[in-house]
């Protein structure tokens, strides 16, 4: 009987540390995208203060704009960043409601993750770390919209 409650206790802690592991991931997860809609919407909202809080202020950003069939490759700052959030939608030229934000997770793992999100500028793909308990974006590499086939 002893053994039978050695087993039993043996089981509960193993699958007690699976639960606790699994919602820690999900909550990681949840962080992530969280981070990368900060960002999508702070641009079409003109809302940049979420960019303020959900990229790291070091961050790395360089992207291909496709412009007359050539790509040019333009690198960006934080500030930047923050500043084009301020002015790219300030006109409307999006509706943030219908505008693409398709944000697929690739991998989440304890203090990093990455990921790729597809809005009305281009393709961008994220480098996020976990910073003091928060997820935010280290580095972008993104491009305009490839040309139609």
């Amino acid at each position: 009987m002893k053994r039978f409650l050695w087993i039993l206790l043996a089981i509960s802690l193993i699958t007690g540390s699976a639960w606790a592991a699994s919602a820690d991931k999900a909550e990681d997860e949840k962080g992530v995208r969280a981070a990368i809609e900060d960002y999508v919407l702070g641009i079409y909202l003109v809302e940049p203060e979420r960019i303020e809080r959900s990229v790291h202020p070091d961050l790395w950003k360089r992207g291909f704009y496709r412009q007359d069939g050539q790509y040019t490759l333009y690198p960006m700052t934080f500030e930047q960043l923050v500043k084009l959030a301020g002015d790219w939608n300030e006109n409307g030229r999006v509706d943030p409601e219908s505008a693409p934000q398709k944000i697929e997770i690739y991998e989440v793992l304890d203090k990093t993750a990455s990921a790729k999100l597809t809005a009305e500028w281009g393709i961008d793909y994220f480098h996020l770390a976990k910073v003091d308990g928060k997820w935010v974006i280290m580095n972008v590499l993104w491009q305009s919209p490839p040309p139609a086939e």
